[in-house]
C-alpha cells in the first residue's frame, strides 16, 4: 500500500501558512497557478479534520461522539470549544 502523502500546512523555515500557487488537472493536464488561500478547513491539521467529520456524520450531537470514542461528555465539550477558538482565530488572520 501506497502511504498518502500529507498537505503540508506551515513552512518548514518559519512556520508561517503556506499557501497554494499551482494546481494541476490529473485528467487534462491542465495547470493553474497564482497565490491562493487554503480553504478555512484545510488550514486544520488532520485529527481537527477528523473531529469535524466526526462532529457531521453525528449530526453534530457531542453525546454520540464521546459514546462512539469512548470519552467523557466534557471531554469532548473541551475539543470541540478548542476547535472553536482556533477556527475563530483562522477566520481573523
Amino acid at each position: 500500500m501506497i502511504p498518502v502523502k500529507k498537505l503540508p500546512l506551515n513552512c518548514p523555515s518559519c512556520d508561517s501558512l503556506l499557501s497554494v500557487n499551482r494546481m494541476l488537472c490529473k485528467t487534462c493536464d491542465t495547470n493553474v497557478e497564482g497565490s491562493y488561500e487554503l480553504p478555512l478547513l484545510a488550514q486544520l491539521n488532520g485529527e481537527e479534520q477528523k473531529f469535524v467529520i466526526s462532529f457531521l456524520k453525528s449530526s453534530g450531537s457531542i453525546k454520540e461522539m464521546a459514546s462512539q470514542m469512548g470519552m467523557s461528555y466534557p471531554t469532548m465539550r473541551n475539543m470541540l470549544d478548542d476547535l472553536i477558538e482556533k477556527v475563530k482565530n483562522l477566520e481573523n488572520k
